[in-house]
């Protein structure tokens, strides 16, 4: 009688051990365990990270909002207000932890923006009026953010769509990144001196 006890209390306990879930989690706290460990990361591959971040999310980005401007004509003006609503936009702010917006002319005069930005858009707006090309920019705006600023091509789908009442429709990528987010999703291994 014991022994039947024995076993069916070891029945019990094996049962009641899941490790279905410790299984689907373990990618997850590889992930946080790699995010948490000490690095050595210099400024200059923070930069140097953040620009190349930028102009990955950026075409990203771009293609996404271009994507469902075709797919959406008729809610333009809500689609360009709304980035964060765009699925691809979205997971891209989750996965690099940024912020993505579009700036136009409207933003030149908003108190939001930092006196370098507002400076900046200036700078494209001038570059959109004389039709020159403009690249992009990274800035740091304080001791924890930095900004990347990329102008969208005056002839693309977006100033069409997004800016169809500007007398010169020019838009900017804004992406916001936070210099501990960056740190945190940095490979160690890949970093470039």
């Amino acid at each position: 009688m014991k022994k039947i006890l024995v076993v069916v209390a070891l029945i019990i306990f094996m049962t009641g051990c899941d490790t279905g879930n410790r299984v689907e989690n373990t990618k997850e706290l590889s992930n946080e365990i790699n995010a948490s460990k000490i690095k050595r990361v210099t400024n200059t591959q923070l930069i140097y990270s953040a620009d190349a971040w930028g102009k990955k999310i950026a075409k990203i980005a771009e293609k996404a909002l271009a994507n469902e401007l075709e797919k959406h004509p008729e809610r333009a003006g809500e689609i360009c207000q709304k980035l964060a609503e765009i699925p691809v936009v979205a997971a891209l702010q989750k996965e690099y932890g940024v912020k993505v917006e579009l700036l136009d002319m409207t933003d030149l005069k908003n108190p939001d923006l930092a006196p370098k930005e507002r400076e900046l858009l200036d700078a494209y707006l001038y570059s959109a009026k004389s039709k020159s090309v403009a690249s992009d920019n990274l800035q740091q705006l304080s001791d924890t953010l930095l900004v990347y600023n990329v102008p969208v091509p005056v002839e693309s789908i977006i100033c069409k769509s997004c800016l169809p009442k500007d007398e010169t429709p020019f838009a900017v990528w804004r992406l916001l990144f936070n210099k501990k987010d960056i740190i945190r999703k940095l490979d160690a291994k890949q970093l470039k001196d």
